[in-house]
């Protein structure tokens, strides 16, 4: 399966980092956050990437471009204008960099990956959270439910999104952001049928995801949850990037699952 990562937007809430660069390469103990979330489906074997960019997007061409010589031992001779690399460290990934235009919306970057994806069904997320989740739990869960969308509940502290989850599994409402605390929101990490497409308007950019496809999917029946109860956490302000980061730093990174037991983190 595909996975596609939002990866467009502006990141207001994040402005002393994102001045410079897009969101989903503002680092994580060195590394942009958007290659921790590749990092966490690739260690679960999906490593066909479509990333939806749009501010800023040739900081995460460029990045991709030349991920090899980043990470990898070379000599450049610049007397014989040569590159020679010793040592390639590299993933088995395919990265399809996808412009989706600078203020569009959720839905409507989903919708210009159509053509990418065909007949087959996605995975989605954002390009701003991290998670240790099960993406193959997921997906059954998705296949048990028989739903166009499946997405991930989970619990944290307040100020998100709530959902109304019947007892089996089933979202009978969206409301995007309300007031209150102690409710499941919406954490990303979704399974997605390609008739989704089809819940999304092409005949504009301003379609939020979180608003009419979601809640149309919820309202007609077609909006499953897979409930999450372990890690789970966003980087949208820089209290969040630098607790991520402390984490990361202090070798307790949950969302790691690629790193082996007691494994310095020098990545």
């Amino acid at each position: 399966m595909k996975v596609l990562i939002l990866a467009g937007g502006l990141g207001t809430r994040l402005s002393e980092e994102t001045k410079l660069i897009p969101k989903p390469m503002v680092e994580i103990g060195g590394k942009p956050i958007l290659w921790h979330i590749m990092k966490i489906y690739s260690y679960q074997g999906f490593n066909d990437f479509i990333v939806l960019t749009g501010y800023k997007s040739h900081i995460i061409k460029d990045y991709f471009v030349h991920y090899y010589q980043q990470y990898s031992d070379i000599t450049v001779d610049m007397q014989n204008n040569s590159v020679e690399i010793h040592k390639m460290q590299t993933e088995p990934w395919k990265v399809t960099m996808l412009y989706t235009g600078q203020n569009t919306m959720t839905g409507s970057r989903i919708k210009k990956a159509q053509k990418y994806i065909g007949n087959e069904p996605f995975l989605l997320t954002y390009g701003d959270g991290v998670a240790d989740i099960d993406i193959n739990k997921l997906i059954e869960c998705h296949k048990k439910s028989k739903k166009l969308l499946t997405l991930t509940a989970v619990k944290p502290s307040g100020k998100f999104g709530a959902l109304d989850i019947s007892f089996d599994g089933s979202i009978r409402n969206f409301s995007e952001k309300p007031r209150g605390d102690n409710n499941w929101i919406n954490g990303g990490f979704m399974a997605v049928e390609n008739e989704v497409f089809d819940y999304i308007d092409d005949k504009t950019d301003d379609i939020v995801f979180e608003k009419e496809p979601l809640e149309a999917l919820a309202k007609s029946g077609q909006l499953n949850s897979y409930r999450h109860e372990g890690f789970w956490y966003p980087m949208d302000t820089l209290k969040g990037k630098n607790e991520l980061t402390k984490m990361w730093e202090e070798g307790r990174a949950p969302w790691a699952k690629w790193l082996k037991e007691r494994e310095i983190i020098n990545v």
